[in-house]
């Protein structure tokens, strides 16, 4: 933990570098270490947000260590520098997971 998860309609060319690039501002906004944040890509995505232009959703969850209100920008601000889509069309959810119910290495972390 912290999970971030992109779902965009835009073709990325080099997800591995978007990845890692989208891993190191997760952590450095959660105060996490980067070891422990896992990152996904679903690109070239059928999706639909007010027309057809690009658009981007991502899912981010953590235990703790979030603040939506202080994130959001920094996190829209990437997608629009790294895979061109304007800020009106992305959308983010924020989700804070008990540790009771994130597991790693074969145990809870609460």
């Amino acid at each position: 933990m912290p999970y971030i998860n992109v779902f965009t309609s835009a073709k990325i060319e080099n997800k591995n570098k978007l990845l890692e690039e989208i891993s190191i501002l997760v952590s450095s906004l959660t105060n996490k270490s980067k070891k422990f944040v896992m990152a996904k890509i679903d690109d070239n995505s059928e999706m639909y947000f007010e027309d057809e232009s690009p658009c981007c959703f991502l899912e981010i969850k953590s235990i703790g260590a979030l603040n939506p209100s202080e994130m959001a920008k920094p996190i829209s601000n990437f997608v629009y520098e790294k895979m061109g889509i304007p800020i009106d069309k992305i959308y983010i959810s924020f989700e804070d997971v008990p540790a009771s119910m994130w597991a790693w290495n074969g145990k809870t972390f609460g």
